[in-house]
């Protein structure tokens, strides 16, 4: 388990299959922000609350020049029918062996009712233009959280 990655350090890289069939890599991206979020999994109510939340600012993130991403470790067969679902207009990556989320030390230990086990912290990675992540969001309250990013999207130009 690592540390969080912090603002202010380079982004961990990174190749994934995404739910559209091609491989998103981070190093493709850099040019504008990226918006990264790692969620626990797909078509479950924070998750589903989550993605609807960003799929329904698409014009208002577009304006400020920014691609999203979710990331979990649910698969691509999975992404589709969640995607498919719910009519999101943004990629969904699959990060099989959760070693993204634990780059970016969004794979931590849980604790559900006195039950230990290790999963996806609901996080978001705000990445700059250049490849340095500018603000993140550890432990995400689901409502509210796409005005967050907005704002701090806003605060990048």
């Amino acid at each position: 388990m690592n540390d969080w990655i912090e603002p202010g350090q380079k982004a961990p890289a990174f190749t994934l299959d995404a739910d559209d069939g091609t491989k998103v890599r981070l190093s493709e991206l850099l040019g504008g922000p990226v918006v990264l979020y790692f969620y626990p999994k797909d078509d479950t109510p924070g998750c589903t609350r989550e993605a609807c939340a960003f799929r329904d600012q698409k014009a208002a993130l577009k304006k400020l020049g920014a691609k999203v991403f979710g990331l979990s470790p649910d698969g691509v067969e999975s992404h589709v029918k969640f995607r498919d679902k719910y009519k999101l207009n943004f990629l969904l990556l699959a990060d099989h062996d959760h070693k993204i989320a634990d780059k970016y030390g969004a794979w931590r230990e849980k604790n559900m009712y006195g039950k230990k086990s290790m999963g996806i912290q609901r996080s978001t990675f705000l990445i700059d233009a250049a490849g340095k992540v500018a603000k993140v969001w550890k432990r995400v309250k689901v409502d509210g959280h796409d005005e967050k990013v907005l704002e701090a999207l806003a605060e990048l130009e």
